[in-house]
């Protein structure tokens, strides 16, 4: 028993900082960007792009739909005067899926610093002042090729340890307050999506994870799929990326829990605490 006790003890800490402490990105590969200096409208990036994510802006400079974009790198690769590069960017979650079509790439946020242990203490604190509890979360694969679900299971891991900050994933979503939702969905996922979504008690938060979800990915208008899960279900965050990082759907829960706010005692859940969206 001893020896294994020393054994623990001999382990450092493995969980990761963020969002608190600011991710060493030097081995990223984030969303891509377009210089509009250096771009000559060549349209080589256009060409290249397999998920067809390229478009023009009012212009007539090539821009780029980030909800369809698969950060694959091609564009980088065939553009012949270097304006198409690799960011290290990752923080794109968004409420508007519009802000992430055709248009100047948005700011990057001002990365959070500070101790870890305030900032778990305050996700917690607003968790525990929305919901009365932790927050529950169901997962749903509407069809997915399961990368964006493997990136979403790592959320559970000792590097990420979701946790912390009082957040839990559950079987059933009877007992969810938010859905993350994987895939495009496919014809024969979107009653079954309803049926989640409908059974998840009101309020709720939807997140769409990945390009699949967000605009139908490759996928994008076959006779299978739809375009989004918009397109079934309503969406309060989208989460670009093909797959997003643990890091970006982590980022993406804290940003759809900016947009709710405790409801009068009385409403939501059983024991008078609830939530409401911001109007």
């Amino acid at each position: 028993m001893f020896s294994m006790l020393r054994k623990m003890g001999a382990y450092p800490r493995l969980t990761l900082g963020y969002p608190a402490v600011p991710m060493d990105d030097r081995r990223f590969v984030g969303c891509p960007a377009i210089d509009a200096r250096r771009c000559t409208r060549c349209g080589a990036c256009e060409a290249a792009c397999p998920s067809s994510c390229m478009g023009r802006t009012a212009e007539g400079f090539v821009g780029i739909n980030l909800d369809m974009c698969l950060f694959c790198g091609r564009c980088a690769e065939v553009c012949p005067t270097g304006a198409a590069t690799m960011t290290r960017r990752f923080e794109l979650a968004t409420p508007s899926r519009e802000s992430l079509r055709v248009t100047p790439l948005p700011p990057a946020p001002p990365a959070p610093r500070g101790e870890e242990e305030p900032l778990v203490s305050e996700m917690r604190r607003r968790i525990d002042h929305a919901y009365g509890r932790s927050l529950r979360i169901r997962e749903v694969d509407a069809g997915s090729c399961n990368g964006c679900d493997y990136e979403v299971n790592a959320l559970n891991n000792p590097f990420n340890d979701l946790e912390r900050f009082g957040i839990q994933f559950v079987a059933s979503p009877r007992h969810a307050d938010m859905l993350l939702v994987t895939g495009c969905p496919t014809r024969n996922m979107e009653q079954p999506l309803i049926k989640t979504f409908n059974a998840t008690p009101d309020p709720k938060l939807v997140v769409a994870v990945g390009a699949c979800a967000c605009s139908g990915g490759i996928f994008r208008d076959l006779y299978a799929t739809e375009n989004g899960i918009d397109r079934v279900i309503p969406v309060d965050v989208y989460v670009p990326g093909c797959p997003p990082r643990p890091q970006a759907i982590l980022h993406a829960l804290f940003k759809a829990l900016e947009g709710v706010r405790p409801m009068p005692r009385g409403q939501g859940s059983p024991d008078g605490e609830g939530i409401s969206h911001e109007p």
